[in-house]
C-alpha cells in the first residue's frame, strides 16, 4: 500500500476532459514485454477525499486509456496490480491541452529468492541520556538489483531480514518506504514482511543501547558503504575500512563522522567511554527522542550545515551552568586532563548560549 499526502491551497475547480493513457510493461531479461489483462486503476488524492475513480483492463498490447474531468486541487495517479502487488505511476498531468498519453507502469514477476542487499547504511549515535542509554538511528538503503520483486515464501518468513546489535532493545520504524506494520523485531533481527520491488528502498529504524553495554557490534550481512556519526569524541569506532572523515554540526551539536565500507560478515563496532567518567553535558532540551528527530532531519541535509536551533531559555542555561560548576569546580587535580578540557569547553559554550538567550530576553522588553 502506498500512501501519498499533498497540501494544496488552491480552490477546487473542474477542468475540461482529461486523458490518461499508456502501457503496462513487464521486464523480461534485458527487455520488457506487454502485460496484457492487467487491471489498472485511476486514483484521485485530494484534500477532502481520496480513492479510485475508474478502472480498466489492459488490452493484448498492454495499453490502457482513461477519460476523466480533473479537479485542479487534486493529484491523480495510476496503479496496476500484478502478482498480488500494487505498482504506482508518477502523477498524471492534468492539463487538458496536453493529454498524458505516454504513461508507463512497470510491474514485476515475483520470487522468494530474489537477492536484496544493503546498499548503504547510516548510523547516528548521540550522547547517552540521563539513565546512560543511547538511542540509535539506523538508516538502511535496501537494493533489489534484479527484475523480479522479492516476496515472502509464506507468512512466517520475511522478504528481508537483518541483524541488530546484540543486547539492543525496542524498535520503532521512522520515515521509510515500508509500513511500520510490515517491519518487526525478532530477537536481535529485524524482519521486513512487505514485498521489495526492484530498485532502492529506505528503511529507518530507531532502537536503544542500554547503559550497561560498553562495546556494541553492528553486524553487516552484505558489503556496503557506511557512515557513522557519533557525538562523543571519546567513542572508538572500528571495522572495515572506516576512517574519521570530518565533523558535522547538527542542530548546534557536533557529531564526528566515520566513513568507509564494511564487508559481509564483518560489521562495525563502537566502544563507549566509561559512564562514570563521562560528564552529562547534554542540555535538557536535547535528550532522548528529540535527539533522534534532530539527527534524522540533519542527515537529510548533511552536505550543508544545519540551521542553528533557537537558544534554550536563560533559566535552563543558568541551571546547566550551575550543575556543571558544582560537578567540576575546584576538581582540576582530581579528573583526567581531557575530561577537564571538555568541562572548560562546555562551560564556555554554555556562557555563549546564555549571553545569546539574555540578549533575546532584553530585546523583547
Amino acid at each position: 500500500m502506498v500512501c501519498l499526502l499533498t497540501t494544496l491551497g488552491a480552490p477546487a475547480s473542474v477542468t475540461a476532459q482529461n486523458v490518461a493513457a499508456g502501457v503496462v510493461k513487464l521486464p523480461r531479461g534485458a527487455d520488457t514485454v506487454a502485460a496484457a489483462g492487467v487491471r489498472v486503476l485511476l486514483h484521485r488524492v485530494g484534500r477532502d477525499a481520496q480513492g479510485p475513480l475508474d478502472s480498466t483492463i489492459t488490452d493484448p498490447r498492454g495499453h490502457f486509456r482513461f477519460h476523466f474531468r480533473a479537479d485542479t486541487s487534486a493529484l491523480y495517479l495510476l496503479s496496476a496490480r500484478y502478482g498480488g502487488i500494487e505498482y504506482f505511476s508518477s502523477p498524471v498531468h492534468t492539463n487538458p491541452e496536453r493529454p498524458d498519453t505516454t504513461m508507463r507502469v512497470l510491474v514485476y514477476d515475483t520470487s522468494s529468492t530474489a537477492p536484496v542487499v544493503v546498499a548503504a547504511r547510516h548510523l547516528v549515535v548521540p550522547r547517552p541520556d540521563q539513565a546512560g542509554s543511547r538511542a540509535v538511528l539506523d538508516l538502511l538503503v535496501l537494493r533489489n538489483e534484479g527484475t523480479v520483486a522479492r516476496v515472502t515464501s509464506d507468512s512466517t518468513r520475511p522478504s528481508w531480514s537483518g541483524a541488530l546489535p546484540a543486547g539492543s532493545v525496542g524498535l520503532q520504524v521512522g520515515e521509510s518506504d515500508f509500513s511500520p506494520d510490515a517491519v518487526t523485531r525478532h530477537g536481535d533481527s529485524v524482519f521486513v514482511l512487505a514485498p521489495i520491488a526492484p530498485g532502492e528502498k529506505q528503511l529507518t529504524l530507531e532502537y536503544v543501547i542500554p547503559a550497561n553495554r560498553q562495546r556494541v557490534d553492528f553486524p553487516a550481512s552484505t558489503d556496503s558503504s557506511l557512515n557513522v556519526l557519533v557525538e562523543e569524541s571519546a567513542v572508538r569506532v572500528g571495522g572495515g575500512s572506516l576512517a574519521l572523515a570530518d565533523s558535522q554540526l547538527i542542530e548546534g551539536r557536533w557529531f564526528h563522522r566515520w566513513s568507509g565500507r564494511v564487508g559481509a560478515g564483518e560489521g562495525v563496532h563502537l566502544t563507549f567511554p566509561n559512564l562514570s567518567r563521562t560528564p552529562r553535558l547534554v542540555l535538557a532540551a536535547l535528550v532522548g527522542g528529540v535527539a533522534l528527530v534532530l539527527a534524522l532531519a540533519a542527515w537529510r541535509v548533511i552536505a550543508s550545515a544545519a540551521p542553528q536551533a533557537p537558544p534554550p531559555a536563560a533559566g535552563t542555561l543558568l541551571q546547566s551552568l550551575a550543575e556543571l560548576d558544582a560537578r567540576y569546580g575546584g576538581r582540576e587535580s582530581e579528573v583526567a586532563a581531557d575530561e577537564w578540557q571538555r568541562y572548560q569547553q562546555e562551560r564556555a559554550n554554555l556562557k555563549v548560549a546564555l549571553e545569546a538567550a539574555l540578549a533575546v530576553v532584553n530585546g523583547a522588553r
